[in-house]
């Protein structure tokens, strides 16, 4: 299908800078046109967000439902707008929302692509065309007591949110899929390391549920962080001083957009430094770096733990998911936690850029917002990806190799550690270094030098006794 711009059929819009031909199949106008060839910079239209259209459409409800209410928009139009706004909500259109998502203007663009959308899909339920800007305008009627400095940033909060909350139950599902590994795991008795040296005993399951800890502690944090965009300036208008807006506009506009996105917003306190400020950005960003960082040691973890299989760890196995080499036959790679991996450098990248562009903005609006939507959607969007994939394409499919994570254990010269309430210290590393020299057992050393019985040494040996806290001997139970 031609796309609008390829049409040979165009209407005339007007704007400050004169007259321009608009495609009739557009519900866009001159102001997104102009932006469309003034930001030709990814080729990525916002429409990539939906949760970002789905936001700018519940703003354009409220406001349309709130100015009815003080008796500043009629009956009439405040039914089309308020349609219109649902139909967009709903997933219409959104091919309609065509600037580029990194663009100058503090969001103008974005803004103004929504106002006109809105205004010609309400023109045609009122029985219009499109363009006819007398009977309903985008500027004087949709955006009636707006800014783009309070609904901008309102729409990039509330598409924050709804992105969350699509990570928060990807997170969950992954978290799950790690908890059912740490159960699945329990009896597997394995060799723990530290600075990548045998350490002590633990089990598989241990090792796993740690994992799912993990995710669940990240979360909260992201879930706290959440809360923080709930606050919103909407009724700001241009600074903060709400010029052009009904004293109650603020207030009441806020009621009902809590109402139509089903997330209760509450009002800044102090419009003017809201408008300006972008601090819940950073520090959801900060929180959802937090979570890539630790999503990514895990999948170095479990690339690790799954190196070999002759010549590595080989203590798990992950499913084959596709060929790993153009030239070397049977060779598997871990494609998955690869991948995901790369989503967490993508995200501290994307911190860095928020940090700098909540930072560059002077006096009484920050201009770089859509640079903190674009990276900030994007941290969300991949991270959610990223664990649902995770999940669906590797956790699930993990086994672990018993007989390997055996032997290891077996030939380890870490398990003397659990000997040192029975032996001491300093007979504990005797034991291990002739362990380490000779390559004996630790088992034949100790029973060789009559430090314990074979019965008490097979007793500490357990995978129950070595692998939580123990009473001490010669001391109260």
């Amino acid at each position: 299908m031609d796309s609008p711009l390829d049409s040979p059929l165009t209407r005339i819009e007007h704007d400050l800078l004169g007259d321009r031909a608009v495609p009739t199949s557009a519900y866009y106008g001159v102001h997104t046109l102009r932006a469309l060839e003034n930001f030709p910079i990814t080729h990525t239209p916002i429409s990539i967000y939906p949760e970002l259209i789905r936001a700018l459409a519940c703003i354009k409800q409220a406001a349309a439902m709130a100015n009815n209410e003080l008796g500043l928009l009629d009956d009439a139009r405040t039914r089309a707008i308020v349609r219109a706004c649902e139909e967009v909500r709903e997933g219409s259109l959104h091919d309609q929302f065509v600037v580029d998502v990194i663009q100058g203007g503090a969001g103008t663009s974005t803004n103004m692509n929504a106002n006109e959308v809105i205004c010609n899909r309400a023109l045609e339920l009122m029985g219009r065309a499109r363009g006819d800007y007398c009977a309903l305008h985008p500027i004087d009627h949709v955006n009636m007591s707006q800014s783009t400095n309070d609904v901008y940033p309102t729409a990039l909060k509330l598409a924050t949110w709804f992105g969350i909350e699509g990570l928060l139950d990807a997170m969950q599902t992954l978290r799950l899929a790690f908890a059912d590994k740490a159960t699945e795991f329990a009896d597997v008795l394995k060799m723990g390391r530290t600075q990548l040296q045998d350490a002590v005993p633990m089990t598989l399951g241990q090792e796993f549920n740690t994992y799912a800890t993990m995710l669940g502690e990240d979360q909260q944090r992201l879930r706290e962080a959440a809360d923080l965009i709930r606050e919103i300036n909407l009724g700001a208008t241009a600074i903060g001083t709400g010029i052009t807006a009904h004293p109650d506009y603020a207030a009441l506009v806020c009621r009902r957009l809590s109402e139509v996105s089903g997330v209760q917003l509450i009002t800044a306190p102090d419009l003017i430094e809201a408008t300006q400020d972008c601090g819940a950005f950073v520090q959801v960003s900060g929180v959802l770096k937090r979570v890539a960082v630790k999503l990514s040691k895990t999948c170095h973890d479990l690339r690790l733990l799954s190196s070999g299989p002759r010549a590595g760890l080989n203590e798990i196995a992950l499913p084959p998911m596709q060929a790993g080499s153009s030239i070397m036959p049977g060779k598997v790679n871990p494609v998955i936690p690869e991948v995901v991996n790369q989503i967490a450098y993508e995200v501290i990248g994307n911190d860095v850029t928020i940090t700098y562009a909540a930072e560059a903005g002077q006096l009484q609006l920050n201009a770089f917002e859509p640079i903190i939507a674009h990276s900030l959607f994007k941290s969300v969007t991949h991270l959610r990806n990223g664990c649902l994939t995770l999940t669906e394409r590797c956790v699930r499919g993990i086994s672990a190799n018993r007989e390997r994570l055996r032997e290891i254990v077996e030939n380890s010269i870490g398990t003397v550690t659990a000997l040192n309430p029975y032996i001491g210290y300093a007979n504990a590393s005797a034991v291990a270094a002739e362990a380490h020299a000779s390559g004996r057992s630790v088992r034949a050393i100790v029973l060789e030098r009559a430090l314990m019985s074979s019965e008490d040494f097979d007793r500490v040996m357990q995978p129950d006794q070595l692998t939580r806290p123990q009473p001490i001997p010669g001391r109260a139970a």
